[in-house]
């Protein structure tokens, strides 16, 4: 049985696509590589935010359900996003342009050897960027080289995925046993697991919270993370591991920029595999032009008049814009 690879992408929920799209392109300087549609629900966007070329491993998704409520902090939940920066230095950086933004955060710290810096958004959503100055593991991606971000600082994909939980042994046997994950260390209140090559690309945390109320999904929050595998029959594997266990899932969905399977195996936590490829970069957009379009799976394109009715639009054209790299003092 392969291992997972590492991580894939996290899909979370925001209030406002616009006001994400704002925070993610212009503070965060990472690219949009594809506006389209929640699958399950046409009048909601997704919006994929990635490296440069939309690589798997790279990419924070989210959701703009209308009417959603605030989600509501607290335990059993996946609690922080992390990302990827070239060196400690790269975190120096990010504090003056977090600063220059106004973007709430917190002092760097280290975490497992590694140094690291939490800061959240306009919705409360929280992450952590950290360096790669003393990783080891999966590789990165590629940072988005048109952006305003300096190439030496940037972004280059997803880090560390923080899960908050009240039963630490629960979720211990489901990454070890279920997952093949392995145990790497423990401070404090948090303990690192690793998949495949590890490093800050193949990591999750564990931060034990048994205290606090129960978390409740909204915008703010984490909607599921997916966790990489190289193809179909991969996830065929995993489907026939998941009934091993006896364990409920979603069957092989397809999502056409990559093939799923979904499975809750800890309260309010969804698990994801995804696929490797094909990727973004399709017959409808290519690599120029990632993002600036409303994209749409082919089992969508006849409804295209439908669906442009029902989401609202707002302009994500970059290709005719020049981004001066942004350096502070």
């Amino acid at each position: 049985m392969k291992q997972l690879l590492g991580i894939h992408h996290v899909t979370a929920i925001t209030s406002s696509a616009e006001r994400n799209y704002e925070f993610f392109t212009y503070v965060l300087g990472m690219r949009l590589v594809k506006k389209t549609i929640n699958q399950d629900d046409i009048h909601t966007y997704h919006l994929f935010f990635a490296d440069n070329e939309g690589s798997a491993g790279t990419d924070m998704t989210f959701f703009d359900f209308p009417g959603m409520n605030k989600g509501v902090k607290g335990t059993n939940e996946i609690s922080r996003t992390g990302f990827r920066v070239p060196s400690d230095a790269a975190l120096e950086y990010w504090i003056k342009r977090f600063n220059h933004y106004k973007v709430k955060h917190e002092e760097i710290k280290t975490m497992f050897g590694k140094k690291v810096l939490f800061f959240s958004d306009f919705d409360d959503q929280d992450y952590a960027l950290f360096s790669d100055e003393h990783n080891q593991g999966i590789g990165s991606g590629t940072p988005w080289l048109k952006g305003p971000v300096p190439n030496e600082f940037a972004i280059t994909g997803l880090g560390p995925i923080f899960f908050r939980v009240s039963d630490v042994e629960r979720m211990k046997r489901i990454l070890e046993e279920v997952m093949m994950m392995r145990f790497v260390s423990k401070e404090d209140q948090y303990t690192l697991f690793e998949m495949g090559e590890g490093g800050n690309g193949a990591s999750v945390i564990l931060d034990f919270q048994p205290l606090l109320r129960q978390a409740y999904q909204g915008f703010g929050a984490v909607h599921h993370v997916a966790f990489r595998i190289e193809d179909k029959d991969h996830l065929e594997a995993w489907i026939d591991r998941l009934n091993s266990f006896k364990a409920g899932h979603s069957g092989y969905v397809d999502r056409f920029y990559f093939k799923s399977l979904y499975t809750r195996l800890y309260p309010n936590i969804l698990f994801e595999f995804a696929t490797e490829g094909p990727g973004f970069i399709d017959d409808e957009e290519d690599v120029e032009i990632l993002g600036e379009t409303l994209a749409l799976p082919p089992r969508f394109r006849h409804q295209r008049e439908l669906i442009e009715r029902q989401v609202r639009h707002f302009d994500t054209t970059r290709s005719n814009k020049h981004f001066e790299k942004e350096y502070y003092e």
